[in-house]
């Protein structure tokens, strides 16, 4: 019998796939990024938070500590009167009479710099410290080493107090000592990284060819460890959020500008949770819990996108739980 030619039949959408973004295929964890929900959800809400600290003269206008009404006035969607003069307010007014809603966008803009910047920082300081004592050893890792676990040991929230207490108050100060108290963990967390990378064929190789140390160390190491950095700036990102609104909220920043962190100050001063006056710390602590709930599921799909070990266990979970409804290539024969 004469064989003849077989006729297979191909799917349409893998056809669709392949040439709707062929931009994909070259950056392979750009295109698991966007396809974790994790991801795209941190991201999204990090996204927003961002973009009103951004238009926050257009999102509300004016400035936020002007005294706009009386002081507790319920917002407008369940207040039984009218505030006097006939002002509305979306989210009421402060024990001070100033506009709640005005102050929560205005204090976004201080809030999310401080703790991008605490993140940025100390993560570069850590990850210099971490290559520096992971890759030379001896002596040199002795020494960081030992700082690094001093700091690690001392309690983190008394030695902001302190240092918060004693230094003037304000946006910088905060930085440096968040900075200052917050580098430890991203320096022990490199330094594991490189000891494992130092012993690897690449490395050697640099060595041999005679590549100078800083090259070997920001050419060749770190980029085999982006994933590490990013994931310590995400971390320590979420670590300076919630320290600077616990030292603000303690009073022991300037607590005359305008932040999350001085809006719960405020609040407590004036008696909101006595008087019943919820709105005033309410929105500021759901506004402060989604940021580190949008950090932390950022964080969490990272981790899935770059550990070898998760991302076999959720392909080998996604492969059993679509068992049922795998596509099979059919095949015509005459």
């Amino acid at each position: 019998m004469q064989a003849t030619p077989e006729k297979t039949l191909v799917s349409k959408s893998s056809e669709t796939t392949k040439t709707a973004r062929p931009w994909l295929a070259r950056w392979p964890l750009l295109r698991a990024f966007l396809r974790n929900r994790k991801a795209m959800l941190g991201v999204s809400i990090l996204f927003f938070f961002i973009m009103v600290a951004l238009l926050a003269p257009w999102i509300a206008p004016g400035n936020p500590k002007k005294m706009e009404s009386r002081a507790h006035l319920a917002p407008a969607w369940i207040a039984d009167t009218p505030a006097p003069g006939g002002k509305t307010f979306l989210l009421g007014t402060t024990g001070q009479g100033q506009d709640v809603f005005r102050q929560l966008v205005w204090g976004a803009r201080l809030s999310l710099s401080v703790g991008l910047s605490v993140g940025i920082a100390s993560t570069i300081v850590g990850t210099i410290i971490g290559l520096t004592a992971g890759y030379l050893g001896g002596w040199v890792d002795d020494i960081l080493s030992l700082l690094t676990n001093v700091m690690l040991i001392i309690p983190g929230m008394p030695l902001l107090v302190i240092l918060a207490a004693f230094l003037k108050p304000g946006p910088v100060t905060v930085v440096m000592v968040l900075t200052l108290t917050g580098w430890a963990w991203p320096a022990r967390v490199m330094r594991s990284q490189v000891l494992s990378l130092r012993a690897k064929d690449f490395i050697a190789a640099s060595v041999v060819s005679g590549e100078r140390t800083p090259r070997i160390l920001f050419s060749e190491v770190l980029p085999n460890m982006s994933s590490v950095f990013v994931g310590s700036m995400v971390g320590s990102t979420v670590y300076a959020i919630g320290a600077d609104v616990g030292l603000a909220f303690l009073g022991l920043t300037n607590v005359g500008t305008t932040s999350w962190g001085t809006m719960l100050y405020w609040a407590q001063n004036n008696a909101g949770i006595l008087t019943g006056a919820w709105w005033t710390f309410v929105p500021t602590g759901i506004c402060i819990a989604l940021c580190a709930f949008a950090l932390t599921m950022l964080n969490y799909a990272l981790d899935e996108i770059t550990n070898p070990r998760l991302r076999a266990e959720k392909e080998t979970t996604h492969g059993k739980r679509n068992r049922g409804n795998v596509l099979v290539t059919p095949v015509i024969r005459k």
